[in-house]
Formats: structure tokens, C-alpha cells, sequence
């Protein structure tokens, strides 16, 4: 008896199709869906370690990483930098954000300088920490901990996401498969998205800055935020001193407006906790001590939170200054680390 007689060509034909797209896809883009389902919770997605000892940061995995690369292991007599955050750090672009104006500032003063930009746009504290611990594999002289209470919700949505459907058990088996799980994530964003508060809804809301003001200075959310980005901030400096490596915190703040041409900045309690877990081979720099001094400091943001490429480079600088006051616990008394006269 023929199987046609019991499932129409039509039928047959589309199971072959997907059959074929799952194949091709776990065949020739092996890279690009490593770690896919585990929401940037996998710890070697987007980390591509070649046989050569080179390690290509590539977008794969849920990580839209700028591309970049490096030796796995340090070159003798380089100071290596990692930059580990959200957005902000991220910069407007690959070479408009601070780590890169870091590097570049590190090696005008002849210091023999890699600064990586691990920064991925919707991480909060809880994905940091999983970069953090992949990074502290590549012997980095110092990373930088870019600290925010931001993106809290998407932490919490894309764990319970890496979560869900791990298990072999037959009920699972259809989101195993690449199309179906997709389909499955696009419902759920919908529903997921419904039950959030509107008020969180709308920080998110890419076109409306003044939303996002008064989303993040809603009390309990900010209480919420801060908790989280407190004990997984903590936690992150035990590891990094428990591999022996210098952390730099940088703590974000927000530039408010009422409208008109008054501002003020708001840290939400980032700074205390930076300067509560300053101590051995830890340091602290606030943004909001950066800019606020400035005159026009507002022409720095080009929101309530990102800086324009001149406000990353003044806050390149200002981490210029904290190595230099910390250069001989950071290994640079070989190196001249003198800064030319610039103003901070």
C-alpha cells in the first residue's frame, strides 16, 4: 500500500522541505545557530576559537558581537582590555564607542595596548556575568564592567526562553527544530509582552525618549532593577578576584530633562554600589562624575543614556586617568604611561 494513499504529495513535500532547511542549517551555518536557544546564556556562543590560537568574535547565537579577533592567549608585554556591557558600551558604532577610543588613546602613549568590545546591545547584569566568564579564559590584563540596571526584563525573558524545552522528552521534539522554535518565540513575545507592565513596555519603546524617563523612574522598578544588578555585580567581582583579575566598574547614569534646558543626572544608587565593591584589584568610575561637572555636559548624550562619540571619548579618557592612578597594580611600570596634557 502506498504511503501517498495515507498523506498527500502536498504534505510529503513540506515535511521534505523542512527536513532539508534543518539539515542545511545545522550543516553550513553550524556557527550562526550555536547557542541559538540558549539566549545568550550559552558560554561559547559568538566565540569562535580557530585552531591557529586566534578567537573571532562573530555574530552567532543570539550575540550580535562587533566583529573582532584576537590571540587566545595574551602576546607577551600587551595590555589587554575587555570591555563587558550593554548598549552604552556597545557605542553608535564599532569604532564611535569608548573601547575602541580607549585602545587607541592606550597606544598613542606607546603602551602595546588590544581593547575588545565584548558590549551587547540588551544585556543586563545576569548575561554580562556569562561574557564575563568566557572572557576571563583569554588572560586579559583588565576588564571593564560596564555596570547598568537596565535590561533587566530581557535577562529574565531570555533565561526562562533557555530554559524551557530543554529536555529529550517526545512532547519537546517539535521546538527542536529551528522554524518551529522561531515561531514559538514570535507568539510568545506577543503574550509575554502583554503581562509586562505598560510602563516597562514602553521603555523599550525605541522612538520614545520620554517614555523611557518616566519607565525608569518608576519606584518599584528601579528597587527591582537595582537589587538584581547589585548581588550579580557582587557576584561578578568575586569571579574576576577569584581569577586574579583587575576589574574597572563603570557605573552608568542618566541625563534628565523636564523639557526645557535644566537637566540632571541620575545613577539610581549604581554609584554607592560601585564604590561598596571597590578593594583589592577592583576600581570605580562613575559616569555620572565624569559629566556632570561639564558645562554642556547634555551635548555628550544622545538620549537619556547613550553617549555621542565625544562622550565616549571623555569617558575613554577618564579610564585613561584611572589606569594611570592604578598603572603599577595593573603591570604598566614597564610601559610610559605618561598622559600627554588633556583636559578630563
Amino acid at each position: 500500500m502506498r504511503i501517498t494513499k495515507w498523506l498527500p504529495p502536498a504534505f510529503l513535500l513540506a515535511v521534505l522541505l523542512l527536513v532539508l532547511g534543518e539539515m542545511g542549517a545545522r550543516l553550513f551555518f553550524a556557527k550562526s545557530v550555536s547557542g541559538r536557544f540558549e539566549y545568550g546564556y550559552s558560554l561559547n556562543a559568538g566565540f569562535d576559537e580557530c585552531p591557529d590560537g586566534t578567537v573571532k568574535l562573530i555574530r552567532a547565537g543570539g550575540r550580535r558581537f562587533h566583529p573582532q579577533s584576537f590571540k587566545k592567549h595574551r602576546p607577551p608585554g600587551t595590555f589587554r582590555v575587555f570591555v563587558i556591557g550593554d548598549s552604552v558600551p556597545r557605542g553608535p558604532s564599532f569604532k564611535g564607542g569608548y573601547p575602541w577610543l580607549l585602545g587607541q588613546e592606550l597606544r598613542e602613549r606607546d603602551i602595546q595596548a588590544e581593547s575588545v568590545n565584548m558590549a551587547l546591545p540588551g544585556y543586563g547584569a545576569q548575561r554580562c556575568q556569562v561574557v564575563l566568564r568566557k572572557a576571563l579564559e583569554f588572560e586579559p590584563s583588565l576588564i571593564i564592567l560596564h555596570v547598568n540596571d537596565s535590561n533587566k526584563y530581557e535577562d529574565e525573558r531570555e533565561y526562562r526562553r533557555s530554559q524551557e524545552f530543554k529536555s529529550w522528552h517526545p512532547r519537546n521534539w517539535p521546538m527542536k527544530v529551528f522554524i518551529f522554535r522561531r515561531l514559538y518565540e514570535a507568539k510568545m513575545e506577543k503574550v509575554f509582552w502583554r503581562l509586562v507592565p505598560e510602563q516597562v513596555r514602553l521603555k523599550f519603546a525605541v522612538n520614545d525618549p520620554d517614555a523611557q524617563v518616566a519607565a525608569s523612574e518608576n519606584a518599584s522598578e528601579v528597587r527591582d532593577r537595582i537589587k538584581v544588578a547589585r548581588e550579580t555585580t557582587a557576584a561578578s567581582v568575586a569571579l574576576a578576584q577569584a581569577h586574579h583579575v583587575p576589574l574597572l566598574l563603570v557605573t552608568q547614569c542618566r541625563l534628565l530633562t523636564d523639557g526645557t534646558r535644566s537637566f540632571h543626572f541620575e545613577d539610581h544608587g549604581l554609584d554607592d554600589l560601585g564604590r561598596s565593591l571597590t578593594g583589592q584589584g577592583v576600581y570605580h568610575l562613575s559616569m555620572k562624575e565624569v559629566f556632570s561637572p561639564l558645562p554642556h555636559a547634555r551635548s555628550y548624550f544622545s538620549d537619556s543614556g547613550h553617549l555621542k562619540r565625544s562622550g565616549h571619548l571623555l569617558l575613554a579618557q577618564a579610564i585613561i586617568g584611572k589606569i594611570r592612578q592604578a598603572h603599577q597594580h595593573l603591570g604598566l611600570t614597564a610601559f610610559n604611561i605618561e598622559l600627554q596634557s588633556k583636559s578630563y
